[in-house]
């Protein structure tokens, strides 16, 4: 028997001749001060988020590659990191190729090992889409898989997200349960409320530090 198999073993005898207690969780605790209407979640997650330097911009469904590649140009970026097996990937990868965009597309499509001095130095941005927004906090969730890791929103000093209007909750309880959580977890969530700060150094706030510098949110509503 392995030592897993032994510890669970252990864990699962412990509860013999046990009575669940009942579940008395109250929800309204986590939710009751955190209620909006419709209406008015887009503006509170925008005007908190743009209150810690993040750059909100709404658009349409079928026009946000244009302004993904207005926002490079404006930087004069020349690649942007992005995952062509996305839905968003694959819009992205069509429009910069129709318009002949000079910026170069790149695809996170091999192990970090094999290109970890190209991601760390020479990636200047990445886009990634959302599972969704916390209108109560101002904070995006995404969830990294295989396509688009959790280095891909961590490590290039600009990161584009792309959040449907339409999946921005009241909270995170809220979003939980309309999105079944409980019926399976990634390796890890993020929750991400701005770009990368500290003011660990004599109490002067940095940008960048620890992760993109700038963060830009293209809120999407529907064509």
């Amino acid at each position: 028997m392995s030592a897993r198999a032994n510890i669970l073993g252990k864990l699962r005898n412990s509860l013999a001749g046990t009575t669940p207690r009942p579940d008395e969780f109250d929800e309204r605790l986590v939710t009751a001060p955190w209620r909006y209407a419709p209406e008015d979640r887009i503006e509170r997650l925008r005007s908190l988020m743009e209150a810690v330097h993040t750059e909100v911009h709404p658009c349409r469904s079928d026009n946000w590659p244009e302004l993904v590649a207005e926002l490079l140009n404006k930087r004069n970026l020349t690649n942007l990191l992005c995952a062509p097996s996305k839905e968003h990937g694959r819009a992205l990868q069509a429009y910069f190729e129709a318009t002949e965009q000079k910026v170069e597309l790149l695809a996170y499509d091999q192990p970090v090992e094999a290109w970890k001095e190209e991601l760390f130095w020479s990636v200047e941005a990445s886009l990634t889409g959302t599972l969704g927004g916390i209108a109560a906090t101002g904070t995006l969730v995404l969830w990294p898989d295989c396509h688009e890791p959790r280095l891909m929103s961590l490590v290039p000093p600009v990161h584009i997200a792309l959040l449907k209007a339409s999946e921005i909750h009241d909270n995170l309880y809220d979003m939980m349960v309309a999105q079944d959580w409980a019926a399976g977890l990634p390796t890890n969530v993020l929750l991400v409320s701005g770009p990368s700060k500290t003011a660990d150094i004599e109490q002067v706030l940095a940008y960048g530090a620890h992760g993109p510098r700038e963060l830009i949110v293209l809120v999407l509503e529907d064509a």
